[in-house]
């Protein structure tokens, strides 16, 4: 963290004159433990936030301009725009829209910038691999705006933003998961979250002898140009087609006798699976709690597995390099459980292994990949982490 900082506050210098003013902040990314797809189906999910995240070194300016720089994305430059200037699809697939839409939403909201300001963001996220990079920025932006110039805003105010930012400004019809996790994270908390009303509880991660391991496909997902909102929109479908003959508002509120009793209406074999897969990961991340309230870890891992599957035969979401990775950590003795997380496509996985087993764990599905697809996978252990804040700058003398 503090080499990243330093690294911040020397290209703001560079790139902006001296430090005079900075302000440096922090918002995490997250990992899904388990509940895919289930938060814009009003289901139940089941986040961490990470120790991996976005920073930004940032400063007030006199104006109205704002000017814009990523350490991910060098080839950008500098990105000048005015506070009143930009609206949605004006920035292409430029990583500023992420911010930029989070600005655009809080001046949606009535919630109007006094002036400009020059920022520069560098991240310890995997560029597309699913661990919720851009919930990050945007959750980044909303907190450090608000602190900058004094919002009366709450913690589930800044994630509700960023989503309107992803759904509206990027049209990505994303559920309110990512932003969740990443603006309410908890050291050491898992987050189980009901999505339809926004109840939670935090739920200590206590895996004991179990490492929470992230492996990188290293193929980047993309959710805009994906299947991503065709999900959504056939989910919707299957469920308008349930009430006409049920009193629900989404497909959360259906328990398996309820689904199976009444599955005929959708009356489409692709509509049911997608819908299947709501309802049924929705029971599984309920299950996967109260089995981590028990110390059952090995019901938790069966339940990851059963996520996989589902994901990957009933909502078409995963891809060969996921099924790869999945099907050989089942192989591999000490691994309680291992699935996709994130939207899919591509992106990464993440399994419950027993310290002794991490390095068969890592050689056996290291040597398979590359074998496979030609290239490498990585793996990330990162810690459970909280959510956003600002960060102390040791200044030199």
């Amino acid at each position: 963290m503090e080499k990243i900082r330093e690294e911040l506050l020397s290209k703001f210098k560079e790139l902006y004159g001296d430090e005079e003013g900075i302000r440096v902040f922090f918002a995490p990314g997250r990992v899904n433990l388990i509940g895919e797809h289930t938060d814009y189906n009003g289901g139940h999910v089941f986040p961490c936030a990470l120790s991996l995240g976005t920073y930004a070194a940032v400063r007030v300016r006199k104006d109205q301009n704002i000017r814009f720089y990523s350490m991910n994305f060098p080839d950008c430059g500098v990105l000048e725009t005015n506070i009143y200037e930009f609206r949605p699809g004006e920035e292409g697939e430029n990583w500023s829209s992420y911010p930029m839409g989070v600005i655009w939403a809080f001046r949606e909201r009535g919630l109007f910038l006094e002036n400009g300001f020059d920022i520069c963001y560098s991240g310890n996220i995997p560029s597309g691999s699913g661990l919720s990079s851009s919930a990050s920025i945007e959750v980044l932006t909303g907190y450090l705006l608000r602190e900058l110039f004094h919002f009366p805003l709450e913690l589930l105010d800044l994630a509700l933003l960023g989503q309107d930012a992803e759904n509206r400004y990027n049209g990505m019809n994303c559920g309110i998961m990512d932003q969740f996790a990443s603006a309410m994270g908890k050291k050491y908390h898992a987050i189980y979250l009901n999505t339809e009303d926004l109840s939670f509880e935090y739920a200590l991660l206590d895996f004991r002898d179990l490492r929470l391991i992230i492996t990188n496909t290293n193929k980047k997902h993309k959710l805009v140009g994906s299947a991503y909102n065709d999900r959504r929109r056939e989910c919707e479908e299957a469920l308008s087609r349930l009430q006409w003959r049920l009193p629900i508002h989404s497909l959360g509120e259906l328990d398996e006798e309820s689904f199976e009793e009444y599955r005929f209406l959708i009356g489409d074999p692709l509509l049911e699976k997608r819908a299947k897969h709501a309802v049924y990961e929705n029971l599984r991340v309920i299950d996967a709690y109260i089995a981590l309230q028990q110390d059952d870890l090995r019901h938790f891992g069966i339940l990851m597995n059963e996520s996989h599957i589902s994901l990957r035969d009933d909502y078409e979401v995963s891809c060969p390099e996921l099924d790869l990775l999945t099907s050989e950590a089942w192989k591999t003795q000490g691994v309680f459980g291992s699935r996709m997380t994130g939207g899919g496509f591509g992106g990464c996985t993440v399994s419950l292994v027993h310290k002794d087993a991490l390095p068969e764990f890592k050689k056996r599905l290291k040597s398979q990949y590359q074998k496979s697809f030609g290239y490498p996978c990585s793996f990330y252990q990162p810690e459970v982490g909280g959510g956003p804040a600002e960060l102390r700058i040791r200044r030199k003398k």
